[in-house]
């Protein structure tokens, strides 16, 4: 009897895992078909080019500090200034380039700096005290939106040269927006670090067994502020992006970007536990948020019945992880 009750636990052990694995790897892309298959039914005009242009567009703002993000949480870290840091970024830019004459080009690279310093400085009060980085991150959500609001008296900062808002709102061949390119150039790059590089390997390592991979040699604290000041630069980007996009310098924009990029992140596969996610996925995840919100807009649900979906969505993807990762220990 007590090898018949250890080959079932067995068994069920092993359907969890399977289950996990398969939910996490081909369930998001399934569902990505079939919820692209429900709006192009029952959703008006979803399948126009147009409507699946500006779906893209909007997404590839998010999309790419979302590579960012999934190696912050990859390492079992989590930072929730992602859209402070952008709005900051935005009304800077403005600050430079519009109020103080600075040459746009040298107002970019000080912005790009900037975030990827200002990250770096609290990826070093994470390690060098032990600080959570949800704490941490927590500060920079409350302080980098005030002090943007402070800079332009939470008033757009207007206006930037016309050929600016080719980077945020132009195409390329008149067709793609230059956004997206650059959100899958992004991508493919995150992805080549992510498979080939030694930092890479090591931002698994750290998730997964922080002490092994100290005691292994990694230097874990080097791979934590690297990965902060990776995301700090995304975060400036996309500022930048989006003050081409609506042509000023602004604090009120993001405002709950960082929720839509976790939760892609999470949708994606990434685990809140640490040491296992994709790029891949993530893309998959950023792609269905966006086609998710787009369509039930486009069905007039409810704005506020729209959280409710997203909720449930995110519950239905940590499960997800939950299912597999105890799976994966069972076994």
């Amino acid at each position: 009897m007590p090898d018949a009750a250890a080959t079932t636990t067995k068994m069920q052990s092993d359907f969890r895992y399977r289950l996990g694995e398969f939910l996490s790897r081909s369930g998001l892309l399934l569902g990505l078909i079939l919820l692209f298959i429900a709006l192009a039914a029952f959703a008006p005009n979803f399948l126009s080019s147009r409507n699946l242009l500006n779906v893209l567009r909007a997404v590839a703002f998010n999309g790419i500090i979302a590579c960012g993000m999934t190696f912050i949480i990859i390492q079992a870290d989590i930072d929730v200034s992602v859209g402070s840091a952008v709005a900051w970024s935005s009304a800077l830019l403005g600050v430079l380039a519009i109020k103080l004459g600075w040459p746009l080009w040298l107002a970019v690279i000080v912005v790009l700096a900037q975030g990827a310093l200002i990250y770096s400085g609290a990826a070093y009060i994470r390690v060098r005290w032990a600080v959570p980085a949800f704490v941490v991150t927590l500060v920079l959500f409350m302080s980098l939106r005030g002090a943007a609001r402070l800079i332009t008296n939470a008033y757009p900062i207007t206006p930037f040269p016309d050929s600016f808002n080719f980077w945020g709102g132009g195409y390329v061949l008149d067709v793609i927006p230059v956004p997206v390119i650059i959100m899958l150039a992004t991508f493919l790059i995150f992805h080549f670090i992510s498979k080939r590089t030694v930092y890479g390997r090591s931002v698994y390592s750290v998730g997964g067994n922080e002490e092994a991979s100290r005691l292994s040699g990694i230097r874990v604290w080097r791979t934590r502020i690297i990965t902060f000041a990776l995301t700090g630069f995304l975060a400036a980007f996309s500022g930048i992006l989006l003050s081409s996009r609506i042509m000023s310098g602004s604090s009120n924009i993001a405002e709950g970007l960082e929720f839509d990029v976790i939760a892609a992140v999470i949708i994606g596969g990434t685990s809140l536990m640490g040491g296992s996610g994709t790029i891949f996925g993530t893309f998959l995840g950023v792609i269905f948020i966006g086609l998710l919100g787009n369509g039930m807009v486009l069905m007039g649900i409810n704005p506020f019945a729209q959280e409710v979906v997203r909720g449930l969505v995110i519950l239905a993807a940590v499960l997800i992880s939950v299912i597999r990762v105890q799976g994966g220990t069972a076994k």
